[in-house]
């Protein structure tokens, strides 16, 4: 367990604040390219701040203080013109860098020029993602992870907004006990309670035995199957938890990032970017980056259980906004939660000593495609983990389901989908 000190830092998000701080140090997602159009403005929350982001004319993306340091009306609701964001209230402009270049009504000396500015983070786009940079200059190189740079493989992104602190979702994605558990079993009782929820076969074995070791990026997650001998690559390869915010998961020509985006200290933005590419060959004509919402609640606001996403949210918010930390009791299947947070920890002591924490990068090798390890072979399932992705975790919800099937048949890899349209339950609470 935790003391209410060390959990109230663990989980204050807010600038100034030694988790805040920490995490300031990266680049974090904040929405979906293909959604911000030429002209478009949008508002925007990260690490507990709001934040105008939009798009000028000429393609490229810029991010600000929400707030128009004139009056304090929202930036997000103001007009994107060739120079950049103008107020809607008074008509102020502001450049990409945050410079006011025009204060219409206001006399200046020839000559002279405005001295009024806002706060502009730093924006990139990556993969089909918006990037934005929160913290001190100069911003680190935003990471060029493998999957974001994959335009040779079917790639799509489910997301949805999740009412809970970050911290308790990534300690879920450290604890490798809860799939068998969660996943497996509960979905099988909830079948047998008549609830219709489709059973992921691959994630029901136990584990024998799990090891977590401290990597330069974060942590490297291993799990022995009960079944498996060593050399299953579950064991033999693993698969990584990248610090501060993701894992890499997947297996049989289906790769992904589990994102979980810090919006403030009581939410965060669930993102799950895949990369497909069946029999590990590259996909010809993939199209572009495609996107889809991921429910967890249905028209009454009940969970969803009958599905991967849906338990693990529910597992994540029912412990409630911030998880109380002084109350648990922490078993030896949580060696890689207590890992994760003596990680957290470690690294909020490196930024107040002046030092960069892990997985910031600067200087020119950065710009190099990072390659992160990953079990290929999933489960020892092969296409079975994909066909259980397909049809029991958050690629049911994708409107590419379908075509993914069909070029996974292409290299003679069959799936075997329901004939039918996996459709949205909504009676998947067991009462």
């Amino acid at each position: 367990m935790l003391s209410k000190e060390r959990n109230d830092i663990l989980t204050r998000f807010d600038a100034g604040t030694p988790m805040g701080e920490l995490l300031r140090r990266y680049w974090y997602p904040i929405a979906i390219s293909s959604e911000l159009a030429l002209g478009a403005v949008k508002k925007v929350r990260l690490l507990c701040e709001d934040l105008a982001l939009y798009r000028l004319p000429d393609g490229t993306v810029h991010t600000v203080d929400d707030r128009c340091p004139h009056r304090g009306a929202a930036l997000s609701n103001g007009i994107v013109e060739n120079e950049g964001l103008r107020c809607a209230y008074h008509g102020w402009m502001f450049y990409g860098r945050g410079t006011c270049i025009e204060q219409p009504g206001e006399a200046h000396e020839p000559g002279t020029e405005c001295n009024v500015k806002t706060t502009a983070y730093p924006a990139e786009e990556l993969g089909g993602l918006v990037f934005v940079y929160l913290g001190p200059l100069p911003a680190p190189t935003l990471p060029r992870y493998d999957l974001y740079c994959w335009d040779d493989a079917i790639r799509e992104i489910g997301h949805t907004v999740i009412p809970c602190n970050l911290v308790q979702t990534m300690e879920n994605a450290v604890d490798l006990d809860h799939v068998a558990w969660l996943h497996g079993r509960y979905s099988k009782w909830l079948r047998a309670q008549g609830v219709p929820a489709d059973i992921p076969h691959t994630f029901s074995k136990l584990n024998r035995t799990v090891k977590f070791e401290e990597t330069d990026y974060g942590i490297l997650m291993r799990r022995q199957l009960e079944g498996q001998d060593a050399t299953a690559e579950d064991w033999s390869i693993g698969h990584p938890f990248v610090f501060p915010n993701m894992v890499r998961i997947g297996g049989g020509g289906s790769y992904g990032f589990h994102i979980r985006v810090p919006i403030d200290n009581e939410t965060c933005w669930g993102i799950w970017y895949t990369a497909y590419r069946p029999g590990d060959v590259p996909v010809p004509d993939p199209g572009p980056v495609s996107s889809y919402d991921v429910p967890w609640q249905d028209e009454r606001g009940q969970y969803l259980l009958n599905s991967v996403e849906g338990q693990d949210i529910w597992a994540w918010v029912s412990q409630g906004r911030i998880a109380d930390r002084t109350r648990e009791n922490l078993g030896s299947v949580d060696k890689g939660v207590a890992m994760l947070r003596r990680m957290y920890f470690s690294q909020m002591d490196r930024v107040k000593s002046g030092d960069d924490p892990i997985c910031v990068f600067r200087g020119t090798d950065s710009d190099q495609i990072i390659d992160l390890p990953q079990e290929v072979e999933k489960f020892g399932k092969g296409t079975s983990y994909v066909r259980d992705f397909l049809t029991a975790a958050h690629a049911r919800f994708s409107h590419r389901r379908e075509d993914i099937a069909r070029r996974y048949a292409e290299v003679g890899l069959e799936l075997h989908l329901d004939e039918t349209p996996v459709q949205q339950q909504s009676d998947g609470v067991v009462r």
